[in-house]
């Protein structure tokens, strides 16, 4: 890669160029953000130019909390903690602190690229963390390992998880085919998402979040975590997301993510709207800094790591 200058250095930041076999992916340093993904040409994930502030989350890593806050307040150490809201049309604190610092290189290959930055200690997060998002693509997909370490002097709260937007192939979200293998949704209000209970996906909502078994998503809205996640002999969890062609995507992770985020990108703009599904798997569900269900408490000196792979379906 040529070490760009200042004034040519694209508004999402440095571009990391990676090649395997039929795939190739632009990871971006502003966010340690995939911007793009492709396999035979083929998009697997809704990209954005380079040359483009990045839209809204699409691709970004986040930390040191994946989805909401709720109200950018919580309370940790015996201290009440306010973060900003940067989801000012709910009035929640969204995504974590690291989506829009600037990531920067420590090793490189045509296959691999590791970033780092750190989250220094602020208003709202008195912490100080070294995150660090390894990208290596190889002819099985790509796959993404974030890890955390501590580097301040007090325990801090912790989750994590990607925002790819899937695309299984032609036509948009109504079109395509989920399989997601999750018994349990997180229901929230209808006007701020805020949770409110489990439910059985087969009962809640007469079973519109129920896609267990392959079923077209159609005009569902879905902006929901689920979790009861089912896994295979190696603690694999799998969604699967395929179009009427036969091709698709598919979506893996391990037990470091007990929870995924699924939201069928519904946009004011037609133009915009549903054009790739959303799926996060995270460490933590949404407001676990409140909740406190599967928040890592890291204490100084640890270090945390969560991984996940993105593959083409079909040719």
């Amino acid at each position: 890669m040529t070490t760009p200058t200042a004034h040519s250095i694209p508004l999402s930041g440095t571009q990391f160029e990676l090649a395997s076999g039929d795939y190739t992916a632009t990871i971006a340093s502003v966010g340690a953000t995939l911007r793009s993904l492709q396999y035979r040409g083929r998009d697997l994930i809704v990209p954005f130019d380079a040359d483009e502030v990045r839209p809204a989350f699409r691709g970004a890593t986040l930390a040191p909390w994946p989805n909401r806050v709720v109200d950018g307040r919580y309370s940790f150490g015996g201290r009440n903690l306010k973060l900003p809201l940067s989801e000012p049309e709910r009035l929640h604190a969204l995504h974590g602190l690291a989506a829009w610092l600037d990531f920067i290189s420590l090793e490189e290959s045509p296959e691999r690229v590791l970033l780092a930055t750190t989250v220094e200690a602020q208003a709202g997060y008195p912490f100080r963390l070294q995150v660090r998002a390894e990208f290596v693509l190889s002819p099985e997909g790509l796959t993404t390992t974030v890890t955390a370490r501590n580097t301040g002097t007090d325990a801090a709260p912790y989750g994590t998880g990607p925002h790819p937007y899937l695309v299984a192939g032609a036509g948009l979200v109504d079109d395509w085919t989920l399989t997601l293998p999750a018994a349990q949704v997180l229901t929230v209000t209808p006007d701020r998402l805020i949770p409110v209970d489990l439910a059985d996906v087969a009962s809640e909502a007469d079973g519109a979040f129920d896609f267990t078994k392959p079923r077209q998503i159609q005009g569902a809205f879905i902006d929901h975590a689920f979790t009861g996640l089912e896994r295979d002999a190696d603690g694999t969890t799998e969604v699967r997301l395929t179009a009427a062609s036969g091709t698709g995507v598919t979506m893996r992770w391990n037990d470091a993510c007990p929870w995924v985020q699924v939201h069928t990108a519904d946009q004011p703009d037609p133009a915009m709207s549903r054009l790739g599904l959303a799926v996060e798997p995270m460490t933590c569900p949404p407001d676990a800094f409140n909740s406190g269900t599967d928040l890592l408490v890291l204490d100084p000196g640890q270090s945390t790591a969560a991984s996940w792979t993105i593959a083409a379906l079909g040719q």
